[in-house]
């Protein structure tokens, strides 16, 4: 029978995933629209300015769902874990506050000068909003890791009659995981819209779209899918390292060792078995995971028999992880593979335009993988060595949390069936609607001035 623990925790979790799915969207795609907003302004082609207004459309409505499910998530601190606000309020209110002073007030401040502000605010006005709006972005993603990372890996405090108090907040925020989470969470951003812009792009040629801005912005994606995904494996094993040495038990589970062994293989397949401690049919590469995690092939790597009673559930943090870096990995040989491609001839084959388009939404799986085997992995503790996540729950009855935990999952479902069939209206849109007026910014004085130019609008 479920209990009020696993409801909880299986509410949150539905709520985190649902949740998160905008903000990995909308931290790097603000930063896209600056660099389509600054093309425009440099170089005058209307493609640019036409690629910016499709995509400021998609960004306030993923904003929009970010925001809502961000504060129905907020309400569970009080309702579903009333525990986690006793004990580490005096550290987690203080980073959310700061979040939503640096933060949140700068996006909602120049999010309407951004969407609205096109035709009625000097053009260096409103690339500066959609600077500042990418910043806030930027900041909210900041001060959440940080209050994140300081569950993974507590510093800068002290416990006085059960409560932490902050001895340093300098260490409280810039935590021994800090600097490598967020860098890796930043770039897992940025690779979740490069294909979500790239596909989302393939669809509309696909579908006939002859305009320059969606090869543009095809293009833009590819580009930066292929920086970004060998960055991001050199960025993860660093994140990789830093787990090894603060959080051993969580690379325990990710690696599948059970018992504490030296030159331990990468398992590239297994199903764990948890209650025989072992692993069935196992595919590694021997000593493997011992060189990469000890630059060792003999090197030491604890097993999760160290940490018996305080080890994650082993399966989801194995599978997890290898999801994430599987998809990692078709990411980065899709991208160079189309970047190839475009470079012998002018559009993209239709097979390859179709592998995009069924990529759109990779970023949110392994985002969401990495994101199971960050949380799934810290467990049984709410916040490491201080609170568990038991000690923290509500005393609210099972049958509550499951009514709540079912609506949640009914209107979340139905959210996001609403967001991806938008998705799909707006892209054949823009295939079928002509536009006879582009207005957009000139470069005369920085104000903007309507254009009027019906050949170049068709083929831009």
């Amino acid at each position: 029978m479920l209990d009020t623990l696993l409801l909880s925790r299986l509410q949150f979790a539905a709520n985190i995933s649902f949740h998160i799915l905008f903000p990995t969207i909308n931290i790097a795609l603000c930063w896209v629209l600056c660099y389509f907003k600054l093309r425009s302004n440099f170089s005058g082609h209307p493609m640019w300015m036409r690629a910016y207004r499709f995509w400021v459309k998609v960004f306030a409505l993923t904003f929009a769902l970010g925001v809502v499910s961000g504060i129905t998530m907020s309400f569970q601190f009080g309702t579903n874990w009333p525990g986690y606000m006793e004990t580490v309020g005096n550290i987690a209110g203080p980073l959310l506050g700061y979040e939503v002073l640096t933060a949140f007030f700068l996006e909602a401040t120049f999010l309407g000068i951004m969407l609205f502000g096109i035709n009625r605010v000097p053009n260096r006005i409103h690339t500066l909003s959609t600077l500042l709006v990418g910043i806030g972005t930027s900041l909210s993603a900041f001060w959440i890791l940080a209050l994140d990372s300081w569950m993974q890996t507590p510093a800068g405090f002290e416990m006085r009659e059960g409560v932490a108090h902050a001895t340093s907040w300098w260490d409280v925020i810039f935590n021994p995981s800090f600097p490598y989470r967020l860098t890796h969470t930043l770039l897992s951003s940025g690779l979740t819209v490069a294909f979500f812009i790239a596909g989302l792009s393939a669809y509309r040629i696909r579908l006939g779209d002859t305009k320059k801005a969606p090869q543009a912005a095809l293009k833009t994606g590819l580009v930066l899918a292929a920086v970004l995904a060998p960055l991001q494996v050199f960025v993860g094993d660093l994140h990789g390292l830093n787990t090894f040495q603060h959080q051993p038990a969580k690379v325990a589970a990710m690696e599948g060792v059970w018992h504490t062994e030296r030159g331990a293989p990468l398992l590239l397949f297994a199903l764990p078995d948890e209650e025989a401690q072992t692993n069935h049919y196992e595919i590694g590469i021997p000593k493997a995971a011992s060189l990469i995690l000890t630059h060792d092939m003999n090197g030491e790597i604890k097993g999760l028999n160290e940490f018996e009673g305080n080890h994650p559930p082993v399966a989801p943090v194995f599978w997890g992880f290898r999801i994430m870096v599987g998809i990692g990995l078709l990411m980065w040989a899709t991208a160079w593979l189309s970047i190839a491609m475009m470079r012998k001839r002018p559009t993209l084959p239709n097979g390859l335009l179709r592998l995009l388009e069924a990529m759109t939404f990779s970023g949110w799986v392994a985002s969401l993988a990495g994101w199971y085997v960050t949380e799934i992995g810290r467990q049984p503790w709410l916040v490491t060595g201080v609170l568990k996540t038991a000690d923290a729950v509500t005393t609210v009855p099972p049958m509550h949390v499951g009514y709540s935990l079912f609506m949640y999952v009914t209107v979340y479902a139905l959210l996001l069936w609403a967001y991806i069939h938008t998705l799909r209206l707006m892209a054949r849109k823009s295939v079928t609607v002509e536009e006879f007026e582009l207005r957009g910014p000139t470069m005369q004085g920085g104000f903007t001035q309507p254009t009027v130019d019906i050949a170049k609008g068709a083929t831009s």
